[in-house]
């Protein structure tokens, strides 16, 4: 075997190692048991990753540290996304990890959220459909395990709060594959019977696979069509399940579901005291505030009012008037002129005017008709010419047609 040509420095070979990994492997997506898991100060999180026969150093920086639904720690079986990157400092390979989740723990969860998806297109989950909770109900039914953390929990906060409520258990398996029909169905006998003013559906902390008949179809859709307000508190406050969304309240865990359905008397006094307190003050306030509007109402304050009141509109009142009148005398001149124009056309086309300007209208004496040609006549005719002022008669002479020719 022979040695290569050029001799590298260790940085110079790192470079290319770098470069060949990161390009080749741009994102992975490796399974395996969390080892040596260990934050740093700066809020990044460095862990190995590890199976029977091989580790690998994992690195997620606190930008996507901050997404992760679980807190990581040793033994537990992840699936870590991400790309491969080489530390030169150290000559070693690691991934940068982009997402982690707990193994199999994505498919349920990519399973959860395609169903709030279609659940939430049909409404289920609309506010309208909220029903509010009744402030201090008499009977809760509880649909849980009977023998569960969350019933001892109701039960310890209610005989503190307000042990007049009754409470009605509606036995249910919280967990595994066959709980969710269960549940759906006690929900329904809850709701028909009428069993209480309020029911809780809920269990304690569990896993996901654990709190994942709550997030079942069945149990959703139940929820839904109950005419009973349903509060859900499903596990600690970091879990969530698909019935939370459906139910008209969800309370972080089954001990804040129970306080919120039994305010006790001190809280009811402290409420009524504070609603009284509120309702004076704004009864005082309002009659101060009518006492100051009324206080300017004397005789001389109105009339000066009336007058600030008025004196605009009657300053308009007298513009618009005054633009009434002009704008009709101006109308009346132009037809005054125009009548003025068509009288003098008449006048000059009267027939006073024409024979006042030395016309005549000269008639046949016997027939009385107006003759407008020499031709109409002949020698010998009477004639009777209308002047001006006064007739004259005469007898045709001599009638000629314009040309000095003799008739």
């Amino acid at each position: 075997m022979s040695l290569p040509q050029k001799t590298l420095s260790v940085s110079e070979l790192t470079t290319l190692i770098k470069s060949y990994l990161e390009d080749s492997f741009p994102y992975v997506c490796v399974e395996g048991e969390i080892s040596n898991c260990r934050p740093s100060s700066s809020g990044h999180l460095y862990l190995s990753l590890k199976d029977n026969s091989a580790l690998i150093n994992v690195v997620m920086f606190s930008s996507r540290l901050r997404n992760l639904g679980f807190s990581p720690e040793d033994g537990q079986k992840v699936v870590v996304r991400g790309a491969i990157s080489v530390y030169p400092a150290r000559g070693s390979y690691q991934i940068i990890a982009e997402e982690m989740e707990l193994s199999g723990r994505g498919d349920i969860l990519r399973i959860i959220e395609e169903r709030k998806r279609r659940l939430a297109e049909e409404g289920l989950f609309d506010s309208s459909r909220k029903k509010p909770i009744p402030l201090v109900p008499k009977t809760i039914a509880v649909v849980t395990s009977p023998t569960g953390a969350a019933i001892r929990d109701i039960i310890n906060v209610l005989s503190r709060r307000n042990a007049a409520i009754k409470i009605i258990v509606v036995p249910a398996p919280v967990q595994g594959e066959h709980a969710a029909p269960v549940i759906a169905e006690q929900i329904r006998r809850a709701d028909a019977w009428r069993l209480g003013d309020v029911i809780i559906v809920g269990r304690g902390g569990g896993s996901l696979e654990d709190l994942l008949p709550f997030s079942e179809e069945v149990v959703v859709r139940a929820i839904a069509e109950c005419k009973t307000p349903v509060i859900s508190a499903v596990g600690h406050e970091i879990d969530y399940a698909l019935s939370d969304f459906a139910a008209d309240l969800r309370a972080p865990t089954p001990s804040a579901a129970a306080e919120q359905v039994s305010a006790n008397r001190e809280e009811l006094i402290t409420r009524i005291a504070n609603a009284r307190s509120a309702i004076e003050n704004a009864m005082y306030s309002r009659i101060k505030e009518y006492r100051i509007r009324l206080s300017v109402l004397n005789p001389d304050n109105l009339k000066r009012y009336f007058t600030l009141y008025t004196a605009p509109l009657a300053q308009k009142l007298d513009e618009l008037k005054n633009q009434l009148i002009s704008s009709m005398d101006n109308r009346l001149k132009d037809i005054r002129h125009r009548l003025q124009i068509a009288s003098a056309g008449l006048s000059a086309s009267s027939p006073d005017a024409i024979l006042k300007r030395g016309y005549a209208i000269v008639r046949d004496k016997k027939t009385g008709k107006i003759l407008r040609m020499a031709s109409e006549t002949e020698k010998g005719n009477i004639l009777d010419i209308m002047l001006y002022r006064g007739n004259i008669i005469a007898i045709t002479e001599e009638v000629t047609d314009g040309s000095e020719k003799k008739l």
